[in-house]
């Protein structure tokens, strides 16, 4: 059997046309499949190679810590060296209640580990959530997006959740006594690039300091840079109670992370204690690698081209079929009048050497995510293919 075939019968599916491109090496904003065909590479692995991929730092970490050790026990148990680095590094860059780490394997186990951290606290277990979010696919992060259409083939689901729409002052004045925590995307990610009012989002954050209320910011997406800052959160002069960081943490190795403060976290040590346990969470060549990713990150000055990116992007796609634009740093949404329209161009484009693809929540919408190392003269190329196959499609 074919590479192909072996993926089609083998690997458990979860769409019915995936794009089953066969990657044999990735550098950079670069991607070659099993032909030698080179793809300018605009998803980023959904943001994940914030610094591009198989920067050589991070290569060079991960080296070196297979050549130390691998999983040697149960997260919090060990001071692995890896581990208390990484959590001191992101913790030296975070406000100074974003004190405490609690590493995980993914941005979805961070949810989970952020709710439950939440209803601890507070010995509350009301929720609100908002339509279109995105915070994983786990059941308890399930509970909490905003899509009926992903929630209703699982229910049950977690009880207690309330779900309002992103940029509503109803959401706002549902935050009461009995709400553990209130989580949001810093900005909407798979709703296609939606950015809030810096009001709502500021008297969000004094409604759930009002009434005891654990704000919690999802920055999976967001985090290691995306918006041109290091935290989406900066732009809008707001700070979370709960930091929930993923994608880009790792630099390509899979890690996620929630981060609190202290006082907060404590809360998951005694009664019952493990209140909260992972076997590999933090793995240590997972840490060496994302503590590497976030050094390259801010010694390249990686973030300071950002904004002039993101308007070349939106300086060179100027389509009639472009219905709008919507973007955050270099974090685009281009916007078509369908999903078929949509998803035509996308498949011209890869087949043209462009990797894009689709927002969950935003069909007929383009993604743009590339690695923030992505060159002016990539991007120019990147624009010229998308423009002409709008044109042909």
């Amino acid at each position: 059997m074919t590479q192909r075939e072996i993926f089609l019968r083998h690997i458990a599916q979860t769409y019915s046309a995936p794009l089953a491109l066969e990657i044999v090496k990735a550098e950079g904003a670069w991607l070659f499949d099993a032909n030698g065909k080179e793809y300018i590479d605009l998803i980023g692995g959904i943001s994940v190679a914030n610094v591009g991929h198989r920067h050589p730092k991070i290569t060079e970490a991960i080296k070196k810590q297979l050549d130390a050790y691998l999983h040697v026990m149960v997260y919090g148990e060990f001071i692995e060296t890896p581990q208390v680095q990484y959590a001191k590094l992101l913790t030296d860059h975070l406000p100074s209640s974003l004190n405490s780490v609690y590493f995980t394997n993914s941005g979805a186990e961070a949810t989970e580990g952020a709710m439950k951290l939440a209803k601890r606290f507070t010995n509350r277990s009301e929720i609100i959530s908002f339509h279109n979010s995105y915070h994983g696919s786990t059941q308890g992060a399930l509970s909490v997006i905003g899509s009926e259409y992903w929630r209703n083939a699982f229910r049950p689901l977690l009880p207690g959740v309330l779900h309002f729409s992103y940029n509503s002052f109803e959401a706002v004045n549902a935050i009461t006594e009995e709400t553990a925590c209130v989580i949001i995307e810093t900005v909407q990610g798979e709703a296609g690039i939606i950015v809030p009012a810096k009001e709502w989002i500021q008297v969000l954050r004094k409604k759930c300091m009002e009434t005891g209320t654990l704000l919690i910011l999802d920055e999976i997406q967001t985090g290691f840079g995306r918006t041109g800052k290091l935290w989406c959160f900066e732009h809008f002069d707001i700070v979370p109670d709960v930091l929930l960081l993923g994608k880009a943490l790792g630099g390509g190795m899979p890690l996620g992370a929630f981060v609190a403060d202290q006082k907060i976290m404590a809360s998951l040590t005694d009664n019952p204690v493990l209140g909260h346990i992972t076997t590999f969470g933090g793995h240590p060549v997972c840490c060496a690698a994302g503590m590497a990713a976030i050094k390259a990150l801010l010694d390249e000055g990686m973030m300071n081209k950002v904004k002039k990116k993101e308007e070349l992007f939106r300086s060179l796609l100027t389509h009639p079929k472009i219905k709008s634009i919507r973007s955050f740093g270099l974090w685009l949404a281009v916007e078509f009048d369908s999903f078929e329209s949509n998803k035509k161009i996308i498949d011209a484009c890869i087949s043209a050497g462009v990797l894009t693809d689709w927002f969950l929540f935003a069909p007929n919408c383009l993604r743009i995510s590339p690695p923030l190392i992505i060159s002016e003269k990539q991007i120019e190329n990147a624009c010229e293919i998308l423009q002409r196959n709008i044109e042909s499609t």
